[in-house]
């Protein structure tokens, strides 16, 4: 009879938090996230915060947010159990998590205690730049490429003197 050893796997998770952040809050999902993986019986390679970024698309009314990046071995049920950690943390704006590779000798691996180490997050205030509704919704257009783009208008004759086929088109629906 054969004793079945799990084998470790290596991950990546990014999670971002909200961008007006305080450090303490910030402090407390990274020790929520280190007591995760050490009680799940994984080991911490890589620790990186990468500051204030722009989202790609507005999360919860932000348009900014936090990026944290982590690099750690463990057990398949270790990021089940980090994702539901950081699902209740509600400075916790979104989070991903990627198997990078598949058999990893956990004992084997090396870490730098300077990589694993949580910085302290001291992020200044920001301002945020007040964008007005219709710029927001997307109903201006006005900016220096959009110029060019307007639609000629038919009572104004120096509109037509470059499109000679749309003044000859006017002339048609006049007559």
């Amino acid at each position: 009879m054969q004793v079945q050893v799990a084998k470790s796997k290596e991950y990546e998770t990014i999670y971002v938090l909200r961008p007006d952040i305080d450090a303490d809050t910030a402090d407390k999902v990274q020790a929520r996230v280190s007591e995760v993986v050490a009680r799940e019986q994984g080991k911490m390679v890589k620790v990186e915060a990468w500051g204030r970024r722009k989202l790609a698309y507005p999360v919860a009314k932000h348009r900014k947010g936090v990026y944290v990046y982590l690099r750690y071995v463990g057990k398949g049920g270790l990021v089940s159990e980090l994702e539901r950690n950081l699902k209740l943390q509600d400075a916790v704006l979104k989070y991903q998590t990627v198997q990078t590779k598949a058999d990893v000798d956990a004992a084997g691996i090396a870490v730098d205690p300077e990589e694993i180490k949580f910085a302290r997050l001291e992020l200044p205030p920001e301002e945020e730049e007040r964008e007005s509704r219709e710029r927001a919704l997307g109903l201006l257009d006005v900016g220096p490429d959009m110029r060019d783009r307007r639609e000629p208008r038919p009572d104004r004759e120096d509109d037509f003197e470059d499109e000679p086929e749309l003044k000859a088109k006017d002339e048609e629906g006049e007559a």
